[in-house]
């Protein structure tokens, strides 16, 4: 073997000896020298060594690099390279730039790029997860480079703190409406950072805010003169001294306050007695009793629009003595909701006291009856809306009265889930036509039938919009009578869920007013058919909007609509009408012409191809399905 390969067992390393004989302890240290493994020595790289990092400068001199970029979109564009950056950038006032000045072309006239437009008319919204100081921060920096951010909602998040906002502070001095709606984390540091920096704020409203108290708001009152709307909803550590300050504003216009315990009667006072251009009043679930009433009713002289909820310590004494008052001498609007203390003394006090009022809404007062209801219209005399809604005392000799006044200016009247009225056993034999009624809203009464129907018809004769929304005992002999004495044309018919109306009825409806009529609404009605559609096509040349949701229209209904030639229906709804089937493909397709929203939700004889061709021909329609 040594032959064959010239090698003979003795070299210069192992001169006439073989490793076999060799000391084990020399063994061991060959076997170290050969075999045992060493570790890679690190390899560094000279540019790296030569180029360090920017990254490695101290924040304070990143600063002065980043106020010395040259224009808002640069440092916008430097802000994507790391968070690290984005929180610097976002934290530099415009005050503190030194960038040089470059031109820039804006509306064809050369700017300093530092000079551009900031006017704020950009509008973000975060909401849940997606809300967090990081993304507060890019908002800050991202808005400042396209004209500024000027509308700013957050809402549920409980991950946004002081941090985000003070970003948003710094940045965007342009801010004018901030939206806090269960924000938990966000204490007064982040409104007085708002304050500070953002001036032209004129819109406030804070809703959950447990850790805001009367500091924050304070600030605000005290730093952003342009204050105009501020709303307060569940925030229990916002108190009287909040309103206090808040009375000094000079521009409030609108003030809203809802379930804040520990507003009382003293802030409530201060407010509306100190200020002269307070416009827009709502409270709703507040400890306040019947001063704080009396306070409006003296010194609002400037509100136009009173909206009081849930008031439950103040009795009929505070109702009566905001009327009795007369200093609303510019309320046109009052809506009154669950409270208790609106009778019939006290309504009548306030038609007598707010002496321009046009419209009024009366909700869940379950002590108001047919006398309180006739003074209240009787001694408003420019009254224009009037709605009532679960006040279960009015009956149907009450809202006779009402309609059939003479000198009544009324031109709207709702009335909904108003149980105690019954069917009249006879018609009345005096009574007065209302020259003024448009609009009629009879909704949910659930003892409304036929007579009382007809009554109305009688009554009011020149109406423009009419609803008849569950009223499922009336049929067609009741509509009958109404349509009988109608002088004017019907723009808008709501018949929902009147399951006891018939094809016949709509088809005498829609000769008779369907040169005007515009908005058709059947949904519900189950025995209306094809005849009715048929009806349509032939007599309502300007109707744009059907709905005959739940109804017996089939195929052959649909057919006829297309068919027609001259309509210009815009929405047309056919949900739940299983009848209606994949033939109706063609008709959908003629109608689609001017249709910008249809409804086939519940259609289940039309397959997902006949959808999806829909939506791919329709591409103008809104579909649903």
């Amino acid at each position: 073997m040594p032959t064959l390969v010239k090698y003979s067992g003795d070299d210069e390393r192992h001169k006439g000896r073989s490793i076999c004989s060799m000391d084990p302890t020399r063994l061991l240290s060959v076997h170290d020298r050969y075999i045992r493994p060493y570790k890679r020595a690190r390899i560094t790289d000279p540019y790296k060594e030569n180029n360090p990092s920017i990254e490695i400068l101290p924040d304070e001199c990143l600063y002065e690099i980043f106020i010395r970029l040259s224009g808002p979109q640069t440092r916008s564009i430097s802000a994507c390279v790391s968070k690290h950056w984005l929180t610097i950038i976002s934290n530099i006032r415009n005050s503190e730039l030194k960038s040089n000045k470059v031109k820039v072309k804006v509306n064809d006239q050369l700017l300093n790029d530092n000079e551009q437009e900031n006017d704020g008319y950009l509008t973000r919204s975060l909401e849940g997860k997606k809300a967090t100081d990081t993304r507060l921060a890019a908002i800050a920096v991202g808005t400042s480079a396209r004209g500024g951010l000027g509308k700013l909602s957050v809402r549920g998040s409980s991950k946004v703190t002081s941090i985000g906002f003070l970003s948003i502070a710094t940045s965007c001095p342009s801010l004018k409406v901030l939206s806090l709606w269960n924000v938990p984390l966000i204490k007064d540091e982040s409104l007085v950072n708002i304050s500070n920096e953002c001036h032209v704020l004129e819109s406030l409203d804070l809703s959950q805010c447990p850790l805001i108290t009367n500091a924050g708001l304070a600030s605000i009152a005290e730093n952003c003169p342009n204050l105009s709307s501020l709303t307060i909803e569940s925030c229990k550590n916002i108190g009287n001294e909040s309103l206090q300050a808040v009375a000094r504003c000079p521009n409030l216009q609108s003030i809203s306050i809802k379930d804040c315990p520990l507003i009382t009667d003293q802030g409530i006072t201060t407010l509306l007695s100190s200020s002269s251009v307070l416009t827009k009043v709502k409270l709703q679930l507040l400890n306040i009793t019947d001063s704080s009433l009396a306070v409006i009713g003296c010194y609002g002289k400037s509100i136009t629009n009173l909206t009081l909820l849930s008031l439950r310590n103040v009795t009929q004494k505070g109702f009566w003595a905001m009327g009795n008052a007369k200093g609303l001498q510019s309320l046109t609007s009052l809506t009154v909701v669950s409270c208790n203390g609106v009778t019939d003394l006290s309504l009548e006090a306030i038609g007598y006291g707010c002496r321009v009022l046009k419209n009024m809404a009366l909700k869940k007062c379950c002590f108001v009856s047919d006398n309180g209801l006739v003074s209240f219209t009787k001694a408003a005399r420019f009254l224009e809306s009037l709605q009532l809604e679960e006040c279960n005392r009015i009956t149907q000799h009450g809202i006779l009265g009402t309609l059939s006044n003479q000198n009544s200016k009324l031109k709207s009247f709702s009335l909904v889930k108003c149980m105690r009225i019954k069917e009249l056993a006879h018609e009345p034999v005096d009574f007065s036509e209302s020259q003024s009624l448009r609009s009629l809203t009879i909704k949910n009464c659930i003892g409304f039938g036929n007579t009382n129907l007809a009554i109305i018809g009688k009554l009011c004769p020149r109406l423009h919009n009419l609803d008849l929304t569950g009223l499922d005992k009336i049929d067609d002999t009741g509509l009958f009578e109404l349509l009988k004495v109608c002088k004017v044309g019907l723009l808008k018919v709501n018949l929902t869920d009147c399951i006891h109306l018939t094809d016949n009825v709509v088809k005498a409806l829609v000769k008779i007013h369907g040169e005007t009529l515009e908005v058709l609404n059947l949904d519900g009605c189950k025995k209306i058919g094809d005849k009715t559609l048929a009806a349509i096509a032939e007599n309502c040349l300007f109707l744009k909007d059907l709905d005959v949701s739940k109804s017996c229209v089939t195929d052959s209904g649909v057919a006829c609509l297309s068919s027609s030639g001259r309509m210009n229906l815009q929405v047309l709804s056919l949900s739940g009408c299983s009848r209606v089937s994949n033939e109706s493909l063609c008709s959908f397709e003629k109608l689609g012409k001017t249709l910008v929203g249809l409804n086939l939700q519940g259609c289940n004889s039309i397959c997902s191809s006949v959808i999806e061709s829909l939506v791919v021909n329709l591409w103008r329609c809104d579909i649903l399905s």
